[in-house]
């Protein structure tokens, strides 16, 4: 048996194939129950997803979204803000260092939020990308989706870029949006666009699969002064779209089609969610939120989704990446899924999930927000 260990393994190197490639990666077989201390939570703040990237420092950096307690879950589109933590290792403890991308003032496109950042590094440079937003209204406190004001923030999220050489910053940032709205009425992002999954592609270029929202029919921006009902603004169903660029600053140049569909899906809201992207030397990866359970049976569940082109997407051969209720340690599972999935890879090998997990607080639904690191096994 050892004897044949070697020899697949000398064939591996020689040929350079690896189980990723040959469409076999099953990384749901790899996760590891959770324990408390796999949780990242500060009593302050509610705390929204993380992407986490090994320093030159041989430190490990977390990105992460972060809000007042107090305010509430809903809060994220009005007042959240990118801040910054450090560990000596993958498996923390992580401590909270600083604000990479504060809010900068209503005069800018991102002037009042950061959220949702996704980090990588090419040619010696660290990248963060993430959705901003604004809007010439204060937001009521606690705010809510039935306030009108609230949608003004969230159509006006749009996705930026910052960069630094090290990455403890100083971060610059564009003063538009690398990632914009399209300017024809009826294409599926007219509205908004958001949730950032940027990566280097197979042929070292960039890729962006990003959140759309078009405009519904009869549509109408947010007016604060007239009595229309919000949900004339809210815009149409939820999709994910793709673009490509050879620089991370852009231009990007969009795929026309959404992607991640399914046969009879087009009148779904939305089937597919917070996507984090990856490539190797010949193909694409994503983890989705299956939300209708369509790609793995468990409706919101993490999904592994495959592509050779980027904009061509299937199910991976094992999609389950981890159940919508994830195990803990003591033989229990968690209240709510995972949300806003980023993998943390090294040397092209999945290490950890970093997610999203909303905790009941006092009968509140997502009374308070952490972030929850899952282990992969070897």
């Amino acid at each position: 048996m050892l004897k044949q260990l070697i020899t697949l393994f000398i064939f591996v190197l020689a040929t350079g194939i690896t189980f990723a490639q040959s469409g076999e990666m099953n990384l749901g077989e790899r996760v590891i129950p959770v324990s408390p201390a796999d949780k990242f939570i500060d009593p302050d703040y509610h705390i929204w997803g993380a992407s986490v990237i090994k320093g030159d420092d041989g430190k490990y950096h977390m990105y992460y979204s972060r809000w007042p307690y107090e305010l509430g879950h809903m809060a994220w589109v009005t007042h959240s803000e990118i801040a910054h933590a450090v560990a000596d290792s993958a498996s923390g403890a992580f401590r909270h260092v600083d604000v990479a991308l504060p809010a900068r003032g209503k005069a800018y496109w991102d002037g009042s939020t950061t959220h949702n950042p996704t980090v990588f590094k090419k040619d010696g440079v660290y990248y963060l990308y993430y959705m901003g937003t604004t809007f010439s209204q204060e937001a009521e406190q606690p705010t809510s989706m039935k306030n009108k004001d609230w949608w003004g923030y969230r159509n006006n999220q749009r996705i930026g870029v910052a960069w630094s050489d090290t990455p403890y910053g100083p971060w610059k940032r564009l003063d538009r949006p690398v990632l914009d709205v399209s300017t024809s009425p009826t294409a599926p992002d007219a509205l908004m666009v958001s949730n950032p999954a940027i990566n280097v592609a197979p042929d070292g270029k960039i890729f962006a699969v990003y959140k759309a929202v078009g405009k519904q029919k009869g549509w109408k921006p947010v007016d604060m002064a007239s009595s229309d009902s919000y949900r004339e603004s809210k815009g149409s169903r939820v999709r994910y779209m793709v673009a490509f660029a050879d620089s991370p600053f852009g231009p990007f140049e969009k795929h026309n089609e959404t992607i991640f569909e399914l046969k009879d899906s087009e009148n779904e809201h939305m089937i597919a969610e917070d996507p984090f992207v990856w490539a190797d030397d010949q193909n694409y990866y994503a983890i989705v939120t299956d939300i209708k359970g369509r790609f793995t049976g468990d409706a919101g569940a993490l999904a592994l989704m495959q592509s050779s082109n980027g904009y061509d997407w299937v199910q991976a051969k094992h999609p389950l990446v981890l159940p919508s209720k994830i195990p803990k340690q003591d033989g229990t599972f968690t209240e709510y899924k995972v949300e806003r999935p980023q993998l943390l890879i090294e040397n092209g090998t999945p290490t950890h999930i970093f997610g999203a997990l909303g905790i009941t607080v006092n009968g509140v639904h997502r009374g308070h927000a952490c972030n929850l690191r899952i282990p992969l096994a070897p």
